[in-house]
């Protein structure tokens, strides 16, 4: 199943321009390198809804944070411990 995951954005690691940039997402402690084009709006602190590598909305903290926890309730996140970089 394909969902998109809430996660807070904790650092612009690229940036062409306003719009093109990417940034590191914490998802829980678990960090992922996220495409930001879709969202400039987006500044570090936010909290991004994130599919397939690209975040695509900017939410609340405590929406991010309620719909992590019915994630982590249905088990749903095994796929961002999958593909953690090893190091």
């Amino acid at each position: 199943m394909c969902l998109s995951i809430p996660g807070k954005l904790i650092e612009i690691t690229s940036q062409l321009d306003e719009t093109f940039r990417v940034g590191k997402v914490s998802f829980d402690g678990i960090i992922k390198e996220v495409s930001l084009t879709l969202v400039p709006e987006a500044n570090i602190g936010d909290y991004v809804m994130v599919h397939v590598g690209a975040a695509i909305s900017v939410i609340d903290e405590e929406e991010a944070k309620k719909t992590f926890d019915i994630l982590m309730q249905l088990d749903e996140l095994h796929e961002l411990e999958d593909n953690e970089p090893e190091g």
